[in-house]
């Protein structure tokens, strides 16, 4: 192996960790409903970029997306952007109360929620939880 190809392989499994975790989508309307009805289960992050309960909120869910791959491969990550849809259909429908709201549905069932919550155990218990529906 030439030299080249040993730091191009080095360096590719070194950052192959950090591309499991692919970033959430950005939620339009239409997306969440959309994604129930094919059957997945999709974790919502209701969430504004100057606020610094939803950064704390973030930092754990990435970093437990990026301690279990299964997180990654079995839940739709929906993040919807506070300032744009807090007062859109989806976030009345669900009656969510604020930014910094992480909910878990699947079909038209809520499965749990957390609000204002940064909690690692809290916040792992609910993506548990989204991962059990996911996979049963």
């Amino acid at each position: 192996m030439k030299r080249r190809e040993f730091i191009a392989l080095a360096a590719a499994a070194t950052l192959s960790p950090l591309a499991v975790a692919a970033e959430p989508a950005n939620y339009t309307p239409g997306m969440a409903r959309k994604a129930l009805a094919e059957g997945k289960t999709i974790f919502l992050d209701f969430s504004a970029t100057w606020c610094s309960t939803c950064a704390a909120q973030d930092r754990v869910i990435t970093a437990l997306r990026e301690e279990n791959p299964a997180y990654n491969k079995n839940i739709t990550f929906i993040k919807v952007d506070w300032d744009d849809y807090g007062d859109g259909k989806l976030s009345n429908e669900l009656k969510i109360p604020r930014r910094s709201t992480l909910v878990v549905l699947k079909g038209n069932k809520e499965l749990g929620r957390i609000v204002a919550g940064t909690a690692k155990k809290q916040i792992k218990a609910l993506m548990d939880k989204a991962l059990v529906a996911a996979t049963s």
